[in-house]
């Protein structure tokens, strides 16, 4: 069968005896004949409706195929428009060509074809009901997966490999379940009804054409000949069928849902053991099949099923570029790139491992050779790749390392420094996307090795990896790249903030802001209002998710697993904004740009997205922590602006909702901690009520107080205090945090007095006095600063806190005596 849709229709290369009648059979239909509705003439309108009438009131298959065979004689498809088309196809149903199908699989004693005609002409109609995408997405046209698979993965003898009830694979298992109710509907026919009666051959299918295909293949490409080579001629499958099995599955493959039917139907290691075998067009269509299907948004759920036969897969495409031609092997890398596994998923795998090796030593011979824009970009993109699944360690020498990173920067500077108006390709922003990610693993990798300047150090890296004057060298060719991203981006409009490349080069910077704020300093300030204006515009919902959605899962930028959300681009920004927003220039630009405001919009929303998960809201989310570490450090560079901004008075509402709920949430005590310290340092700027005191601020302060006193455990010995258990896995986060939090509460109890009453309500000032006044030391002198800040507070504000205090202290020689300022304070010797 030809490739074409209206050959699929017509089955001529399908059938035996329909090609001598030479096609156009009763004809003169020409293209002088056709008018808007097709190309038929009226004694072949007159036979068509004939023909339909029979197919809609036939009383069985052999009435319908006799139809059917009269309508490709006397009607070439290229004459028939798309309505007429339609017509046929809803009035030849989907139940013939399934059952053509499951007759050949299981066989029948009434059958006169054998089962290699049938399944041609069960995949002929399937391939012609194909160029109908209504007629695809019927569940009974779905049924026929899993046979079209075993035909393409097992040859023309699948049929007497899978007898019935035996079926050795899912496609196999698949059809005995789906098709029963096919079988069902045609119980009642008679053997003299069976489909095969009216589609007797007048001579046998192989005869005629024969040398005809033979003659084809020899024209087709090197890996059909190697298929030829290595596959017998019994098991061979017919070229004709095998492209209509490749036809109907991409039809399906083309489905919004396509991918996931066919990979919950056994496509993956169907269409691998195809390849095994060398079926018919394995390589030049089940090999395009499964690019699709590693391609999208099933990609990691083909890894997590199939791990074993895509990485067998991944190995022969590997060798296959491995062996190929130099001009070859440039074209092949696109090729590798589909069929590269998720990062993280087979991380310990010791064959992908040595497929990752085999690649790199193909790509370094590459990358030192001189090559066209054209023909460098799938070899960059290829390396990001290769870098995402074991960043540097397997690369190569150093100098190739900053070779790679060198050719990464010039195609972005080359490719983003044009002038404005200058459209990009969609090639060229591919390319510059791949080049994003070897300049982001670069920069942390560089970094890495910079901040560590022992001499010590400094050999480490020059033998195993960049020595300090390849990381400055390395540095100094990102800052130019990076300038060139600045420039692309100051000229966007904001109409094209829904544009995947923006967000792409919008990504890219951040992480280079994330890690080096000191170089292009003015040029980021000024960049502010876009930066900004593009996570509020992504934030608020105000340009289209879907098509960013879409693209990331095609480029594998992805965060955890989770899809793609308006808060992603402002996830991406936030660690700039946490080094940004400590600098006195670039904060006073970020007020003006009221981004305080986004920030406490941001947190209100993961916070509702966290609550609404209820019991599977135990992950950790670092971005919502870098918003609490920007807002404070709003919090203790600009107090009148926080006493003044009515986000920060929505940012208290948030804190005292979720900082309750928080403390019982152990996963979570990092953010706890940010939220109980942001909510005290925001507290201590405030004026004591006037009248009574609100019942939020009473909840806040309750919480704070319950989190605060959890953090140490004296035992129950006279011994020094420990972390307890459950802070120790975060105290080096939450201690500098839970420390600041003592020293604001101490802010808050001198601001508001009534805190003080509080404290000795919530049991916090009695248990603290009892573990100082039983331990013999404390963790460290910053946390017996903090301590003494608070109990000094107390003593000043509260004479009943000043009692107990100095009740405890009197005599005591523990941790609790050796507090000067507190003894000065509550007036003991």
């Amino acid at each position: 069968m030809a490739e074409s849709t209206e050959d699929a229709l017509v089955l001529s290369s399908h059938h035996p005896g329909i090609e001598e009648q030479g096609g156009g059979g009763g004809g003169g239909g020409g293209e002088s004949d056709m008018d808007g509705g097709g190309g038929l003439t009226d004694d072949q309108r007159e036979v068509l409706e004939r023909c339909l009438h029979t197919l809609k009131h036939a009383k069985n298959d052999s009435h319908t195929l006799a139809a059917l065979l009269l309508i490709s004689r006397l009607c070439p498809a290229s004459q028939l428009d798309k309505p007429t088309l339609r017509r046929i196809f809803e009035a030849v149903g989907l139940s013939l060509p399934a059952r053509l199908l499951v007759t050949a699989v299981r066989g029948s004693e009434s059958s006169s074809l054998p089962p290699e005609q049938l399944l041609s002409l069960g995949t002929a109609l399937l391939a012609a009901l194909s160029t109908d995408p209504d007629m695809v997405a019927h569940p009974h046209f779905l049924t026929t997966i899993p046979l079209l698979l075993g035909i393409l993965a097992d040859g023309p003898t699948w049929s007497q490999q899978k007898p019935a009830g035996q079926g050795q694979d899912q496609a196999g298992q698949g059809m005995e379940t789906e098709t029963r109710q096919e079988e069902q509907d045609t119980e009642g026919q008679s053997a003299t009804n069976n489909p095969v009666d009216a589609a007797k051959p007048e001579k046998s299918p192989v005869g005629e054409n024969e040398s005809g295909k033979q003659n084809d293949e020899e024209d087709d490409s090197e890996n059909m000949a190697t298929e030829s080579e290595e596959s017998s001629p019994s098991s061979k499958l017919d070229e004709a069928m095998a492209a209509d099995c490749y036809q109907v599955l991409t039809a399906v493959c083309a489905l919004p849902r396509g991918p996931d039917q066919l990979l919950t139907r056994g496509a993956i290691p169907a269409l691998c053991r195809s390849l095994e075998q060398n079926q018919t067009f394995s390589h030049k269509k089940g090999l395009a099949l499964l690019g699709c299907l590693l391609s999208g948004k099933t990609r990691d759920k083909a890894w997590s099923k199939h791990p074993v036969e895509l990485l067998s897969l991944l190995v022969r495409v590997s060798k296959d570029l491995c062996q190929a031609a130099d001009l070859a092997r440039l074209g092949m890398c696109t090729q590798v790139l589909q069929f590269l596994p998720p990062s993280g998923g087979l991380a310990e795998s010791e064959e992908l491992k040595g497929v990752v090796v085999s690649l790199w030593g193909q790509l370094r011979p590459m990358m030192q050779s001189k090559l066209t824009p054209k023909q460098i970009g799938p070899v960059l993109v290829l390396s990001a790749c290769l870098l995402d699944l074991y960043g540097w360690e397997m690369v190569g020498p150093p100098k190739f390392c900053c070779l790679l990173v060198n050719r990464a920067c010039v195609e972005v500077r080359m490719g983003l420094e044009e002038p404005p108006g200058n459209d990009l390709s969609p090639e060229l922003q591919h390319t510059l996307t791949g080049c994003f990610r070897i300049m982001e693993a670069a920069m942390e990798r560089a970094c890495s090795v910079g901040a560590n300047q022992s001499p010590a150090a400094q050999q480490d890296c020059a033998i195993s990896g960049l020595s300090l004057q390849q990381s400055r060298q390395v540095l100094r060719v990102l800052e130019e790249a990076f300038s060139a991203v600045i420039y692309h981006l100051q000229q966007v409009d904001p109409s094209r903030y829904g544009d995947p490349f923006i967000f792409a080069t919008f990504r890219s910077l951040c992480s280079w802001l994330a890690e080096e704020t000191s170089c292009l300093k003015e040029e980021v300030t000024a960049l502010l209002p876009f930066l900004i204006g593009y996570a509020r515009t992504h934030l608020q919902g105000e340009s289209p998710e879907q098509g960013l959605s879409s693209w990331m899962a095609e480029m594998s930028v992805k965060e955890d697993g989770r899809a793609w959300t308006g808060k992603d681009a402002l996830r991406y920004l936030l660690p700039a904004l946490c080094h940004l927003s400590a600098e006195e220039g670039p904060r006073k630009v970020l007020l003006t740009l009221d981004t305080p405001a986004l920030l406490v919009d941001f947190l209100s929303q993961c916070w509702g997205s966290l609550k609404g998960k209820g019991g599977a809201a135990s992950a950790r989310d670092a971005s919502m922590e870098t918003a609490c570490s920007a807002l404070l450090n709003f919090t203790v560079t600009e107090p009148e602006r926080v006493r003044k901004d009515l986000c920060f008075r929505t940012l208290e509402t948030l804190l005292s909702d979720a900082l309750p709920v928080l403390v019982h949430k152990p996963r979570l005590l990092v953010l706890a901690a940010n939220y109980c310290t942001l909510g005290l340092m925001i507290g201590r700027l405030r004026p004591a009520p006037t009248g009574p005191v609100e019942g939020s601020q009473r909840r806040f302060f309750s919480a704070a107080l319950r989190f605060l006193r959890g953090a140490l455990d004296s035992g129950s010995g006279p011994g020094p205090v420990r972390v307890n258990s459950d802070w120790e896995e975060w105290w080096e986060e939450a201690g500098e945090l839970w420390r600041l939090g003592l020293q604001a509460l101490g802010g808050c109890i001198r601001a508001q007095p009534w805190i003080a009453a509080l404290v000795r309500e919530e049991g916090w000032l009695k248990h603290t006095l009892a573990m100082l006044g039983l331990c013999s030391a404390l963790p460290d002198q910053h946390t017996k600063a903090a301590l003494e800040e608070a109990l000094c507070a107390m003593a000043d504000q509260c004479p009943l806190c000043k009692q107990e205090i100095g009740d405890i202290m009197t005599g005591n020689d523990k941790a609790l005596s050796c507090m000067g300022n507190l003894r000065k304070s509550v007036g003991v010797k």
